[in-house]
């Protein structure tokens, strides 16, 4: 019986072999004990981890500060101070919006009327005691002539608030009642209210033994001066208001303008150019011409003067 040969071993090829020495180097590698961190290794010590662990921070630091991103953000502070000037320039629009305007002239007009009426009740209230001394001329407390002298300033004040109170309400309306008849009752009733505060007190109207000072004069002349002031100023001030041009549509409440500056040919030649290319309506008002140039609102008035002139006619 003859022995069986077996068949020979080929020869690895070199692809294999390469193959083996990889799959060798990898299985000893996942069999090697890990190397040992910056905690385990020999001589970390806590100062040691500690510079370690703030070297590490310093490099992430370094790494963070060179972005520049949280720079753009805007802070509370600076979102505060923005959301105030945004709000400063929006009520300074509104504060140039001819509506606002006219509000602000009609409050401040009420403001001042009630102030200076109540002012005058008070400075002819005030002057009421010395009327009352001069009317009653010495009568007895609570007699028929010292009770009646006590109504003496109140029906002369109610009289003469009728008439400042109609010249203050016209006024208002553009049409002030500049009349001499009411002038000369005005300055009646308050001569007489002056006459009678002060006669008990000048030189010659003093009880024997009673000297003369200025300042107990000054104190009883002291209301109807006011009221002299307050009749005199107040119809001025009101007539001003009602003379007022808000600009609501480029029409001016009072005089006319035609006496202002002219306006520079720029702005004229430039509203014509707005106008033909529609960015202005042909039959602007100030008001419109003034926000479409940028300009003050008499220059923008001349401009609109200039615009509605006709040089053949001669006329706007």
């Amino acid at each position: 019986m003859s022995a069986i040969n077996p068949d020979p071993i080929p020869e690895p090829t070199p692809e294999e072999v390469a193959r083996g020495l990889a799959e060798l180097e990898r299985h000893i590698a996942s069999q090697a004990p890990a190397a040992p961190t910056p905690a385990e290794s020999p001589g970390a010590t806590r100062r040691v981890l500690r510079l370690r662990a703030e070297v590490a921070e310093a490099h992430q630091l370094a790494d963070l500060q060179a972005d520049d991103t949280p720079l753009m953000l805007d802070t509370p502070k600076v979102r505060k101070r923005r959301k105030q000037a945004q709000e400063a320039a929006r009520l300074h629009a509104l504060a140039q919006d001819p509506e606002m305007r006219a509000w602000q002239a009609a409050r401040m007009r009420r403001l001042l009327v009630t102030a200076a009426l109540v002012s005058l009740t008070l400075a002819l209230a005030w002057s009421t005691a010395g009327v009352q001394a001069f009317a009653a001329d010495g009568a007895d407390l609570w007699s028929p002539g010292w009770v009646f002298a006590w109504l003496v300033e109140p029906f002369m004040s109610l009289a003469l608030l009728v008439v400042v109170g109609a010249r203050a309400y016209m006024g208002t309306r553009g049409q002030p009642l500049n009349n001499p008849i009411l002038t000369k009752i005005e300055w009646l009733f308050l001569g007489l209210t002056l006459g009678m505060n002060a006669w008990p007190y000048l030189p010659w109207g003093l009880p024997d033994g009673t000297d003369f000072t200025v300042s107990r004069l000054v104190l009883h002349v002291l209301g109807p001066v006011v009221a002299v002031a307050i009749v005199t100023a107040l119809p001025i001030i009101l007539e001003s208001f009602a003379r007022l041009d808000h600009g609501a549509d480029g029409t001016p409440t009072g005089p006319t303008y035609r006496a202002n500056a002219p306006a520079p040919d720029a702005l004229i030649a430039r509203a014509r150019h707005l106008m033909a290319t529609g960015q202005l309506p042909a039959a602007a008002g100030a008001d419109k011409i003034r926000r479409a140039l940028g300009c003050g609102m008499d220059t923008a008035r001349a401009v609109r003067d200039a615009l509605r002139y006709d040089p053949t006619t001669g006329k706007d």
